[in-house]
């Protein structure tokens, strides 16, 4: 039994160094005597060192969750990655997946940051990611984060946690938000409307449309302002089938998501976010 007091400080030094829990820090240096150089060697053989050799391995599985307060004005989405779908698909994974949301939640959380440094019966997540990294063999991580506030906002998963959505309403509505919930999971537009659509976004398209209209053998010797007419009409087309208000209704082809919201009773979907793996 080792006799060498263990302190605070050498433990966290140990952790800046090998990236491993509190806890295996503690257990690396208390069974090598304080030994910092062996508590290392001890830390990789007892899985340290697959971090550092999955770190450049990519995590294209894992669980996707998306959860609101009780209140329903705040809603949370995140990804815990994994390597594999034997993993994403165990109770235990999935479990700790949804102990990371729960949390989440509870504390409020803004960033993958502040989530890492929450604290679930007495360690943080940044450390439980890490200890499970340990036990599992795979590289893992929250690998994607997202929140939404708004006077009430919907929250919906898709696929077995393979995709999460969040949508930011008006108003209370509940149906109308798990409908349009599902619109985006299924659709996944770029934006809410054309005036939301992100300029870099507009741009792209408009200049592969208008390079394609150039290049119409049937558009030769035409003027430029022709050109740039038929690219605009383009434009609004993109528009019409990647914003979520101007795209047709999967339910009912016959209107709009935004002919719907009325419907609803003038529903405005403020913002949504879209979570999905890969």
């Amino acid at each position: 039994m080792s006799t060498v007091t263990i302190t605070a400080a050498d433990i966290n030094k140990l952790r800046q160094a090998t990236g491993a829990g509190m806890m295996d820090c503690r257990k690396a240096l208390t069974e090598n005597n304080g030994d910092f150089e062996a508590a290392i060697d001890w830390l990789r053989k007892k899985g340290a060192k697959v971090a550092a050799l999955r770190s450049d391995r990519e995590a294209k599985e894992g669980v996707v969750l998306a959860k609101t307060t009780a209140d329903n004005k705040t809603g949370i989405a995140v990804c815990v990655s994994c390597e594999t779908d034997f993993v994403s698909k165990n109770a235990d994974f999935v479990a700790f997946a949804q102990s990371i949301m729960d949390a989440a939640i509870e504390n409020n959380v803004k960033s993958v940051e502040e989530l890492n440094e929450v604290a679930i019966n007495g360690q943080k997540i940044a450390d439980l990611v890490n200890d499970k990294l340990a036990s599992i063999g795979e590289k893992i991580g929250i690998s994607k984060f997202e929140r939404v506030d708004a006077p009430y906002v919907a929250s919906y998963i898709h696929g077995a946690n393979r995709m999460g959505v969040l949508v930011g309403l008006n108003k209370e509505a509940a149906e109308a938000g798990k409908d349009v919930a599902m619109q985006i999971a299924a659709m996944n537009p770029v934006a809410v409307d054309a005036d939301a659509v992100p300029a870099d976004i507009v741009a792209r398209e408009k200049a592969i449309i208008t390079e394609q209209v150039a290049a119409d053998p049937k558009m030769a010797g035409k003027p430029a302002e022709m050109i740039e007419k038929i690219a605009a009409g383009k434009l609004g087309a993109f528009f019409k089938e990647n914003t979520l208000t101007a795209q047709a209704f999967v339910k009912d082809g016959g209107m709009s998501v935004g002919d719907y919201l009325k419907k609803a009773g003038d529903v405005v979907v403020s913002e949504f976010k879209r979570v999905a793996l890969g």
